[in-house]
């Protein structure tokens, strides 16, 4: 990517891009939800920040507990191959109904961005396959809080439980099921999102 503007809602400055990366990006503030993410590639801007779960509905349906925070860090720039792109993480410790025990369990989800910034559905197929698209509305203004749910929905485990053994030894020798069968899935909504281009 070319050189890159730091953008932390009340500070700013320019640092090379390797230089971006060697500090820890500040999630004491809330992410921007609402911006023009092809003016902060053309500007090569970067945006730090949490994002409350409880707003992000289709994963908070999922989880046992509410208030947690995804740490989002964003980086905005160009290509060498001259696509406008954003690249990033987005973090969170998220408690779900552990599958074995049917007691809580906390899991920690880190989903890796990056993404190209595409107006059309045609733009989207044209991609390489390592860049996934996210198609922007035509006016540019766009809702960070929905990409940032999407990407953490696709890197949700198939199944939370707790890595220690969780149930009674003697279950495992008695012939009951080890892992009892949930009464629905939670995460079905994962199907739904493979293979669809974000917008």
């Amino acid at each position: 990517m070319r050189p890159l503007a730091t953008f932390f809602f009340d500070t700013g400055g320019a640092y090379p891009y390797y230089c971006a990366l060697m500090f820890s990006a500040p999630f004491d503030k809330p992410l921007p939800r609402q911006g023009d993410p092809r003016k902060f590639a053309q500007q090569g801007v970067r945006i730090s920040g949490y994002v409350p779960v409880d707003q992000l509905t289709r994963i908070q349906d999922l989880l046992l507990e509410e208030g947690a925070q995804a740490r989002v860090d964003l980086t905005f720039g160009i290509s060498e191959a001259g696509k406008l792109v954003v690249e990033g993480s987005a973090a969170a410790d998220l408690v779900f109904t552990c599958q074995r025990c049917l007691g809580p369990v906390t899991v920690a989800v880190d989903a890796q961005i990056e993404l190209a910034l595409v107006r059309t559905e045609e733009e989207a197929r044209q991609l390489p396959r390592a860049l996934d698209p996210w198609i922007l509305p035509e006016d540019g203004n766009t809702d960070f809080y929905t990409m940032v749910e999407e990407e953490l929905l696709l890197s949700l485990p198939s199944v939370a439980y707790h890595e220690a053994l969780c149930i009674d030894e003697q279950l495992l020798s008695s012939g009951e099921p080890v892992e009892p069968e949930p009464t629905k899935n939670p995460f079905q909504v994962l199907k739904q999102l493979k293979g669809s281009p974000k917008s």
